[in-house]
């Protein structure tokens, strides 16, 4: 049986024109395949803001994350406020940063991915429609990686990365790990045939792709935003989460990990 995401998301900052939560994995940003029966970021934040929505509001998520990646959302509250957000988005001019715990060590401390990507099925047969891949047809693409710390464990290596999106292509920073043949833990479509997706999408994991993925997510974390409003630039930032520090520090797999597989909803 799948037991929905809870929407527990924290908010970090807020003012009257915008706020900032950290959105949990695996909750939906928004309702998906037309889905009514699961929790949403946004159904909780209309929820939560109902009395600005009641005063002729209206609420504008502009930096979007896959379900199963977490961190730091900026949703616009005014129509003023997502068209400053959007502009600057559009400059390049918001700085966003993420936490990736990664298979193996590469060889630099840091380096950049460009490969132009696009989604696989324009270029050949594909069973997961999401899937994006690397390819000279593709729109421009920039990824920057810096190595925040490599560690062992379980008999294999691993890396914590800084990862620096210069582009917002959907998928982005895990094709471009996949390339570089370091994909993220946990990551059900790339790095592999993609059967983990295929399996869950179908009513669950076996065995062996538990034992694969090791973590019942991809290892992916938005931890920082920064942007102009106002004159000022504001910055905001979220730790790696609990579920992934866990893993870096060594924490028995089995310990909650066993669970939070069978409780997990659809990747994407």
């Amino acid at each position: 049986m799948r037991v929905r995401a809870e929407c527990d998301f924290r908010v970090v900052d807020e003012t009257g024109d915008w706020i900032v939560v950290e959105k949990p994995a695996p909750l939906a940003v928004h309702p998906a395949n037309g889905r009514t029966d699961e929790p949403t970021l946004l159904g909780g934040l209309q929820a939560l803001l109902a009395c600005d929505l009641a005063d002729g509001g209206g609420l504008s998520i502009l930096t979007r994350l896959d379900r199963e990646t977490s961190g730091l959302v900026l949703v616009a509250k005014t129509r003023e406020a997502a068209r400053h957000f959007s502009g600057l988005l559009e400059r390049r001019e918001v700085g966003k940063e993420y936490l990736a715990v990664v298979h193996g060590w590469p060889h630099s401390d840091d380096w950049m991915e460009e490969g132009p990507i696009l989604r696989a099925g324009e270029v050949g047969e594909s069973p997961i429609w999401l899937r994006q891949r690397v390819h000279a047809g593709g729109k421009p693409c920039a990824t920057r990686f810096r190595v925040e710390q490599r560690f062992e464990r379980s008999g294999g290596r691993f890396s914590v990365l800084r990862c620096f999106p210069e582009t917002g292509r959907m998928h982005q920073i895990r094709v471009h790990l996949e390339v570089a043949g370091h994909p993220l833990v946990g990551d059900k479509i790339y790095g592999s045939d993609g059967s983990p997706y295929l399996e869950q999408i179908s009513g669950g994991l076996s065995e062996e792709s538990r034992r694969r993925l090791m973590l019942p997510r991809h290892a992916l974390h938005a931890c920082r935003l920064a942007g102009e409003w106002e004159g000022r630039m504001r910055v905001w930032e979220s730790p790696l989460p609990r579920d992934l520090a866990r893993f870096v520090d060594g924490r028995a797999l089995d310990d909650g990990h066993g669970e939070a597989f069978g409780n997990q909803g659809l990747s994407g």
